[in-house]
């Protein structure tokens, strides 16, 4: 493979991250006014229950399944190939979509459920597009893919809301019929662009193995079993519950002690957002380079520990250029992260190595999107705290990672 080549593969993962996360996040402004401000339908009040209720069930049927799919999906892909393992999640998540839109129609919980929790389970091939755009070292350099992938994610997270908030009017099964449809361009874009799996074969292949025992065996989770793997994904896992936690709470934040309202909290999500993007696009790379991706760990682990400690003491034109900040921190960390994990474990099977930190991110997603709602309905800064606090555990535990793994080395 060549430079060109290269970069045009690349090009074309950035291209599939931004439209995919866009459909994953293209429903979220719709869902709630559908069960919570809506005419009672047989989908919005299933057996009796609550709305809300439905709505949590919902809302944790989708990272769920995404947890257990990115476990599974980048293994399967460092077996099966690349591209045959997008190409077929894809289609199977364009499916999902299109489930979703006919429970809609039908006013069918049961199945709105089901295609939720197989949509999420489908959409943990994230794992196998950042698995893509580290396959180009050295052609493209690990933290350079890794900050454009993540780039291109970020702008998803911020165009898919937008165009599901424009696309309601049309009608929700509309919204979900264009998610699907995004999916199945991402597909297309993956048989074309990416170049065809190659089987391994002769006396040095690994012999075949059955579907299910590839998903049983070879999981990311199993990665755990290597101690120094284990001890890098603990500072992950802590980073991620604290990142999880301003993910979930920032909103309800900026409503009981910032007081804004709908537009106010979607300009400061788009300033955090926006930062994200650049940062991750422009600067991630050259800053990696030149301290090193470790330092760019634990520096902006430690900056946005302390931005979120520091929380309830911004207002005005300071909460923003905070958030600002916060975003740039986020940015620094998800570029530099998974390049080092790839660098130092790799060889191990890149996409296991990303289904790993897909399957932390969305344990921690889960256990703080209720854990969040708990501390906020004992202060609202609580949340916004334990974030912060979480974050600088994490830089203490990867600085004790980092001098263990020296300690070791010298023996």
């Amino acid at each position: 493979m060549d430079a060109v080549r290269a970069r045009g593969i690349l090009a074309g993962v950035i291209l599939i991250s931004l439209v995919s996360t866009a459909g994953i996040a293209l429903p979220y402004p719709i869902l709630s006014p559908l069960f919570l401000t809506g005419e009672p339908t047989p989908l919005t009040n299933y057996l009796g229950l609550p709305p809300k209720l439905l709505l949590g069930i919902l809302l944790a049927l989708y990272p769920l399944g995404m947890l257990v799919g990115g476990s599974i999906i980048g293994a399967l892909s460092d077996r099966y190939g690349r591209r045959r393992t997008l190409s077929i999640t894809l289609g199977l998540a364009a499916l999902g979509y299109v489930a979703t839109a006919l429970a809609v129609v039908q006013e069918s919980f049961p199945l709105f459920a089901l295609a939720r929790l197989v949509t999420g389970f489908c959409e943990g091939n994230i794992a196998v597009a950042r698995a893509v755009a580290l396959d180009l070292h050295p052609h493209v350099s690990r933290e350079r893919a890794m900050a454009l992938v993540y780039a291109a994610s970020y702008a998803g997270w911020l165009i898919g809301p937008l165009t599901g908030g424009y696309l309601a009017p049309l009608g929700i099964d509309t919204v979900f019929y264009v998610a699907a449809t995004a999916m199945a361009l991402s597909m297309v874009v993956i048989v074309v662009v990416l170049p065809r799996d190659r089987v391994a074969a002769g006396a040095g292949a690994a012999p075949p193995k059955r579907l299910w025992d590839a998903m049983r065996e070879d999981n990311s989770v199993h990665l755990l079993r290597e101690p120094a793997i284990a001890r890098m994904m603990g500072y992950h896992f802590l980073f991620t519950l604290g990142l999880n936690t301003f993910y979930e709470m920032y909103p309800l934040w900026l409503v009981e002690a910032q007081g804004q309202g709908s537009l106010e909290i979607a300009w400061t999500t788009v300033v955090v957002t926006a930062f994200m993007i650049g940062t991750s696009a422009l600067v991630v790379t050259p800053v990696a380079r030149s301290i090193g991706g470790e330092r760019v760990v634990v520096w902006f682990t430690v900056l946005l520990g302390l931005l979120l400690l520091m929380s309830p003491l911004i207002e005005g034109v300071g909460l923003y250029v905070g958030f600002a900040c916060v975003g740039v921190a986020i940015a620094f960390v998800n570029g530099a992260f998974p390049s080092l994990m790839s660098a130092r474990f790799g060889e191990r099977g890149e996409g296991r190595v990303m289904g790993l930190l897909v399957t932390s991110f969305c344990l921690a997603n889960v256990l703080m999107a209720l854990g969040g709602s708990l501390l906020a309905m004992l202060n609202i800064h609580w949340p916004m705290l334990l974030a912060g606090v979480l974050c600088l555990l994490a830089a203490g535990w990867f600085v004790w990672v980092q001098k263990h793994a020296a300690g070791a080395a010298v023996e």
